[in-house]
């Protein structure tokens, strides 16, 4: 039997997930490549052979995925399995139409074949969109299940940017942790809010490898999402989040859709800034696509560090990378923070913008007058910390998840935006924990 040429489409992800749990031992396939987007300069790499295994004992070459249709053609290939997240269904099948168009099937795999089941308990938030609240959501579960008594690992849906092989299992329990694994920004941002809080968390490439050490140590394996991908382990309670920002997103993104209709916990998060008719049109959605998932409300207040520093003043807003990027969000906590602590103008980083930060405003226009907080290599922090210090500005409001302070240095007065979910009335997330406690 002829094996079957494969080419797998991802980010940096969920492809090398795929891979693993489907495709690294099975001889009826032949994955010849792996093709990327969203991620700077991971394009000309290979997937290693320590993770490809012996039928790849060269490993798997990464392409930059506009190569797709030639790479179909070049390498006579049969399938092509879509492997990241957060794309409109209309974007989904326009991919599917170039794959087909050059000759290849097009699929996508299920969740529950790629699920890997554990010893312990698993809890997974997950979301319909990037930036919907799973951060903030994910550290509350933690905190209710670590006051119980419970041992808790959290386990990040990877971002491996760097050396593959060593990272294929990741392990942080200090800030001297993310030194150490040569941390992006974009990894700071999820890994660190975990550690200042006291909770283990793991990332990686081969998320069995890590599943087996995590439940060494933990009573409950906490699955922090990312994105709005499915989660990688079968859960036991499926929170998902939802944003009434983007109102109707939450049934027109893939796989955001999917997790919604398998979703026992639905949390719809920043009541406290949305409209009310969008809180009305998504939790008419909800109800409508997965009618007895348990529904939460809650709201994500934001403080600051010196409210009176950003009074009257022009602010530079840093926001989360992805939510403005992938995620496809106009403003985020630094922009609320901005309007309701009185700043007089926000300023506008474009005409400042240097190297990478500059080309990742060309890729995303519609970002407009925020500065996202890339930083997938050290090339790009050190733009964004060029970029910073050029613009012109009284104050930069920093709404990102970690403090950029400690990684970028930043010659203007500063204030950190924090934000932690706060449920509105009743259920909570201690009444759907309970059997867990």
């Amino acid at each position: 039997m002829t094996a079957i040429k494969t080419i797998i489409m991802g980010a940096a992800g969920r492809d090398f997930h795929n891979f693993n749990v489907i495709y690294r031992d099975n001889p009826g396939y032949q994955v010849v490549a792996f093709t990327a987007t969203q991620i700077p300069d991971i394009e000309g790499r290979v997937y290693p052979a320590a993770l490809a295994g012996e039928l790849y004992p060269d490993g798997i070459p990464i392409f930059d995925e506009s190569e797709l249709p030639n790479l179909i053609r070049k390498y006579e290939v049969e399938d092509v399995v879509f492997s990241y997240s957060d794309i409109a269904h209309e974007n989904v099948m326009h991919k599917a139409s170039a794959v087909l168009a050059s000759g290849a099937h097009f699929k996508l795999l299920g969740c529950l074949p790629t699920m890997i089941k554990s010893s312990k308990p698993v809890i997974a938030v997950s979301a319909v969109r990037t930036g919907c609240g799973k951060s903030q959501t994910t550290r509350k579960v933690a905190e209710i299940l670590k006051a119980a008594g419970k041992k808790v690992a959290a386990i990040r849906h990877p971002m491996p940017y760097g050396d593959l092989a060593a990272q294929a299992v990741q392990r942080f329990a200090t800030l001297d942790d993310l030194k150490k694994h040569k941390c992006t920004i974009e990894e700071m941002e999820e890994y660190e809010p975990h550690i200042t809080t006291g909770t283990i968390i793991y990332a990686g490439v081969d998320y069995g490898a890590i599943l087996r050490q995590a439940e060494q140590e933990a009573d409950i394996i906490l699955w922090d999402g990312g994105n709005n991908d499915m989660p990688f382990y079968k859960p036991d309670l499926n929170i998902v989040v939802v944003d009434p920002h983007r109102p109707g997103h939450e049934t027109s993104y893939y796989p955001g859709e999917t997790n919604l209709l398998m979703a026992d916990v639905v949390i719809i998060n920043k009541i406290d800034t949305a409209d009310g008719e969008a809180i009305d049109d998504v939790r008419w959605n909800v109800r409508q696509a997965n009618p007895t998932a348990v529904i939460i409300d809650a709201a994500s207040p934001i403080s600051i560090e010196d409210p009176s520093l950003v009074n009257g003043k022009q602010a530079l807003v840093i926001e989360d990378g992805p939510t403005l990027t992938h995620g496809e969000m106009t403003y985020g906590a630094g922009m609320v923070a901005a309007e309701k602590f009185g700043a007089e103008d926000v300023v506008d980083p474009r005409p400042y913008t240097v190297g990478k930060i500059s080309e990742t405003f060309e890729k995303y226009p519609d970002i407009g007058t925020l500065l996202p907080a890339m930083g997938y290599g050290d090339q790009q922090m050190k733009d964004l910390e060029t970029t910073i210090n050029n613009t012109e500005c009284d104050v930069v409001i920093i709404g990102t998840p970690i403090d950029l302070r400690r990684v970028i240095q930043i010659d203007k007065p500063t204030v950190r935006v924090t934000y932690d979910l706060q449920e509105i009335g009743s259920p909570t997330l201690n009444d759907v924990l309970k059997p867990y406690l």
